[in-house]
């Protein structure tokens, strides 16, 4: 059931990131492009991310434990400090370069385009050395 859930949860989440199309580049690039003639209306997905993640993060406190885990597995770390700064500088660089985030990228790897491969490829990479630099 836990592998059923995760699945339905996945495809869901697949789905609402390519009806709001945040798996456009070129849709997100106008949005985060203010100097042009600005599309706000993925202002109203991310609202509406907002929304159903303060509602998941109250309803953790009325649950013991999530329906299938021990316990909940919140952040420890709750200090702004120069490695999520940094992190945060670097993923909204990216982001604004091509128009892509981890998200939406996995969603439309069903495009299989070039630049998209790339873009995974690249991802993937610095995933890789940046828990390498975190281990040491």
């Amino acid at each position: 059931m836990k592998d059923l859930s995760a699945l339905l949860a996945g495809l869901l989440f697949g789905l609402g990131l390519t009806v709001a199309q945040m798996t456009n580049p070129q849709k997100v690039l106008d949005f985060l492009d203010i100097t042009r003639q600005w599309d706000a209306s993925l202002a109203l997905v991310m609202g509406s991310a907002l929304v159903v993640a303060a509602i998941g993060y109250a309803l953790r406190f009325k649950m013991r434990k999530p329906f299938y885990a021990t316990g909940f597995n919140l952040p420890r770390r709750l200090k702004v400090d120069r490695s999520l700064i940094l992190g945060s500088i670097l993923f909204g660089v990216g982001w604004g370069m091509v128009g892509l985030c981890p998200g939406p990228a996995v969603a439309s790897l069903v495009y299989a385009t070039q630049p998209l491969l790339y873009f995974i490829i690249a991802m993937l990479i610095g995933m890789f050395v940046s828990k390498r630099l975190q281990s040491k």
